[in-house]
């Protein structure tokens, strides 16, 4: 039986509560003192004997009530932490003063190749292949930055918590260090928490706003491509979503659970470019991180690689790329071991990647390697009918942004809208409505509240007269509209050419609102 003994803390009162038990002929087995309590483990100790014990115990000075408990605090703190240990995925190991190894999970375990009781056994220096760690840790008394290492073969990123009994209340730096924790992480689980922290908006198709026929179309024609693990380029101007694009196939594959790691092409320079695809080594170049780093291939193993604006990549790294993509192998930088890592290429360009291997820009090989599978993300000129949808989610998002009641617009703001001609796409039309739910303290949102783009086809030169609701307002707009420059250009192609859209989606309106009238 297992008790919890109350008293009145004073010298000699544990030896006294425990000399209790012996005269009784208790065996103790383990006992844990937590002024003003007694925790007492007691296997001869039963039920019946308790209300005898209870009563020698109290003629001790100081001693208050005994009640029974299931299980002592230190064992069961012990308990807890062991499960900790056994339930987490990163291997851990925690070393004493000496730098030997303690405690060691199942992860560590497991990564090492040996038992938990074997890995106890033996020095940090005996785990590690850089023997210089441990006596790193040992001069910095286990303070030490985090830095990449090398266990059983394979590269993990190695994070110390020193461990220190404080010496006094103060000052904290009057500390003894008795070791450290020792925590590694493996590249394709930092690659996984990077890709959880960046993706906290979920994905899946849902997440690209539009109704139109051609977004339709492109879900439909993406779930498709999606499930097939080959290399995907997505092309379409800037600003339409390529982005969102991929992160959506990402979502929709089978290696949904696993990382979704992106780089703009555009952003760095080459020798950064290629240190964040590849990694290095300890002392690969000048600043180079201690230990080494790895690089977007390792972290995302299992997952998927964005590379954005890859019509930007230069041709030294297309030619590293290129191998890469023919074997699924590479070298870190300053490294002579060659990293064999399973991930799936999502490349986007708003360029034209023929013209480029034509000009000798970019490697024909390397664009037939990218461009197995293919989708085009549509302008948002060429998808009107999707404009006031992404507008409203727009504004809904500016105004949480920017703690205001959600506002809406008007009827002549929404004619601006569908007439813009967008040549920043989508990205654009975030723009401005992010900058008129900044600037404008009106709930309804007038064309005049629209900071317009350069080109654009402003309010007044359209029919804004408001119909009894919503889509027969937008009727009337586009018919006016469609009415008044037909003359000028008086066929459907013309007429799409101007508007800077598709010819099928005009051909369709012109139906739709019997333009030209029939005599």
């Amino acid at each position: 039986m297992r008790i919890n003994i109350q008293f009145r803390d004073r010298v000699g009162i544990a030896h006294e509560i425990l000399a209790v038990l012996a005269k009784r002929g208790l065996n103790v087995v383990a006992v844990e003192v937590d002024p003003p309590q007694i925790y007492i483990d007691s296997p001869d100790l039963l039920e019946y004997m308790l209300p005898e014990l209870r009563q020698d115990c109290q003629q001790v000075r100081g001693v208050g009530d005994i009640e029974v408990i299931d299980v002592l605090p230190g064992m069961r703190r012990r308990l807890h932490l062991d499960t900790i240990m056994a339930v987490m995925e990163d291997p851990v190991l925690a070393i004493d003063g000496n730098g030997c190894v303690v405690i060691a999970n199942a992860a560590a375990a497991a990564v090492a190749g040996m038992t938990e009781a074997a890995l106890c056994s033996l020095s940090l220096s005996q785990i590690l292949d850089d023997a210089e760690i441990q006596n790193e840790l040992l001069r910095n008394s286990f303070r030490i930055p985090s830095r990449e290492v090398i266990l059983n073969g394979e590269p993990f990123f190695m994070d110390v918590t020193p461990v220190s009994e404080p010496l006094l209340p103060e000052p904290a730096l009057l500390a003894k260090s008795l070791g450290a924790v020792l925590t590694f992480h493996a590249p394709a689980r930092i690659g996984g928490r990077i890709h959880a922290l960046q993706n906290t908006a979920g994905s899946g198709f849902d997440l690209i706003i539009g109704e139109s026929e051609q977004i339709r179309s492109l879900k439909k024609k993406a779930a498709r491509v999606a499930v097939v693990d080959a290399p995907l380029l997505i092309t379409g101007e800037t600003g339409t979503g390529k982005e969102l694009l991929a992160k959506a196939c990402h979502g929709a594959s089978n290696r949904s659970n696993a990382p979704f790691l992106e780089l703009n092409c555009a952003a760095l320079p080459e020798s950064l470019a290629e240190s964040e695809l590849f990694g290095y080594m300890s002392g690969a170049f000048t600043g180079a991180q201690r230990g080494g780093k790895p690089g977007l291939f390792e972290m995302a193993d299992g997952g998927t690689v964005f590379l954005d604006e890859i019509g930007e990549m230069s041709l030294y790294l297309q030619a590293k790329l290129l191998r890469f993509l023919n074997d699924g192998k590479f070298r870190r930088i300053g490294g002579d071991k060659e990293v064999s890592v399973n991930v799936r290429i999502i490349s986007a360009t708003h360029r034209n990647l023929r013209k480029m291997v034509q000009e000798g820009l970019f490697r024909e090989d390397l664009f037939y390697r990218l461009n197995v599978l293919h989708l085009e993300m549509p302008a948002l000129r060429d998808r009107p009918d999707d404009i006031l949808p992404l507008a409203a989610h727009f504004i809904e998002r500016a105004c949480t942004q920017s703690q205001k009641a959600v506002c809406r617009l008007n009827a002549s703001a929404c004619a601006a809208l569908v007439s813009n001609r967008w040549p920043g796409n989508v990205r654009q039309l975030q723009n401005v409505v992010f900058r008129a739910i900044t600037m404008s303290d009106q709930r309804v949102l007038d064309a005049a509240d629209l900071d317009w783009a350069e080109g654009s086809i402003s309010a007044d030169e359209v029919n804004l007269d408001v119909a009894e609701d919503w889509d027969a307002s937008v009727d009337l707009f586009e018919q006016s509209l469609l009415e008044r420059l037909y003359p000028q250009y008086p066929s459907s192609r013309k007429l799409a050419a101007r508007l800077k859209t598709s010819h099928s989606m005009i051909a369709g309106k012109l139906r739709k609102y019997g333009i030209p009238k029939k005599r």
